[in-house]
């Protein structure tokens, strides 16, 4: 029988055949010729490709696959070490274990280097039978747990995204987990869940002589509803100008009885927001409102205001913000949830957020520790349910 003579281009396509993934002894058949002869072509094109002459003398080539050889090995640990450097550069990646789905990924047919596992654990300094271990139960009961518990968060965050780990551990307590804080620190900081955080930007102003004399003196508690309000002003810019918002505050349960929001800051502001918390509470009388000395408390329209509803204004000092630092308090947290969210383009825009935050978020949702991990409308409720106060 004639000895069969292959061009160069039929040779290629073999090659290129087999470099594709198909199997050679496939390639073999489906072309018509000896696996070790596309044995030999394979293995002289591995040659060429890293600048080595084919030759027939047995000796060199055997001295070439060795070469051939140390270079894959070269190749797949350069490899290995250039992937995983990758997956742990992540911080959520937790090594070993973590890195074993990139073993399953590089030693998996048809990979663009085939790198076996023992190579693959060997570089990276693991045992096999940990991988194999692995492999037959990928997931442990503890990783779906924090898997679940990690998509509650997500979803607690997604309706509150302003509070922090201390907030979520309180909300997804609520819901009957018991996880410590440390660990729901924890598992947020691998979920990347983290509240929006910003400082407030404070002005003081030239404030004028006082007009009552300071009855809380920094003591800001209250053993019944209705005993001390605290009342401050805020603004924001939006594009169409600023917006300014008086709130009053109740010191029993954190609840804002009162608030108006408005384009200009004039006295009608803060008569305005003591109208609302007098008639959503019932028309008290003796109520202490304190406040600091800015000029729309100190106006003749507020305090006519106090004297026609039977209350006892309060005054705090000059550039002291601790004397009303209760007021603060909330603004401060107003700013972050609300305020510094984003740029507002319109002041009705600004409006509807602030409202819907406060009567939504702040009363209805957000639980507080001070009030024993409750909200201030159910605050209310347990410790007076007999008031009649506005749910």
């Amino acid at each position: 029988m004639p000895k069969i003579t292959y061009t160069e281009e039929f040779k290629r396509d073999a090659v290129a055949l087999v470099a594709s993934g198909i199997p050679q002894k496939q390639v073999a058949r489906d072309m018509g010729m000896a696996k070790t002869t596309l044995q030999s072509w394979v293995r002289d094109a591995r040659f060429q490709s890293h600048g080595m002459t084919p030759t027939t003398d047995p000796e060199a080539r055997k001295d070439m696959s060795q070469a051939l050889r140390r270079i894959r090995e070269l190749e797949m640990e350069n490899e290995v070490l250039r992937r995983a450097a990758a997956y742990l550069s992540q911080a959520h990646i937790n090594a070993p274990k973590m890195i074993y789905p990139l073993v399953k990924e590089m030693a998996a047919v048809g990979a663009p280097l085939r790198v076996p596992v023992a190579v693959a654990c060997r570089i990276l300094g693991f045992s096999t039978q940990g991988y194999y271990k692995w492999l037959k139960q990928p997931v442990s009961a503890r990783e779906t747990e924090e898997a679940e518990l990690i998509a509650v968060l997500h979803q607690l965050h997604e309706d509150d995204p302003e509070g922090g780990y201390r907030v979520l551990a309180d909300d997804i307590a609520e819901l009957g987990y018991t996880l410590s804080e440390r660990r729901v620190w924890r598992l947020c900081r691998i979920a990347g869940i983290q509240s929006v955080f910003t400082r407030r930007k404070t002005r003081y102003k030239t404030a004028g002589a006082p007009v009552h004399d300071d009855l809380v003196q920094r003591q800001f508690t209250a053993e019944v509803p209705n005993q001390l309000w605290l009342t401050d002003i805020t603004e924001h810019r939006t594009r169409e100008g600023k917006v300014y918002l008086c709130a009053i505050k109740d010191v029993f349960s954190n609840r804002i009885v009162g608030y108006s929001i408005d384009s200009r800051m004039k006295a009608r502001i803060a008569v305005n927001a003591l109208e609302m918390a007098v008639a959503h509470r019932g028309q008290p009388a003796g109520v202490i409102v304190h406040s600091d000395r800015g000029s729309q408390f100190r106006s003749r329209k507020y305090l006519k205001a106090l004297k026609r509803h039977q209350l006892r204004g309060s005054t705090g000092r000059v550039g002291a913000c601790g004397d009303n630092a209760a007021m603060e308090s909330f603004f401060a947290l107003l700013q972050k949830n609300v305020l510094d969210r984003q740029a507002w383009t319109s002041r009705e825009e600004l409006r509807l957020a602030i409202v819907s935050w406060i009567e939504g978020k702040y009363h209805r949702k957000r639980r507080q520790r001070g009030l024993g991990k409750l909200t201030p409308v159910e605050f209310e409720l347990i410790t007076n349910p007999a008031a009649k106060l506005a749910a």
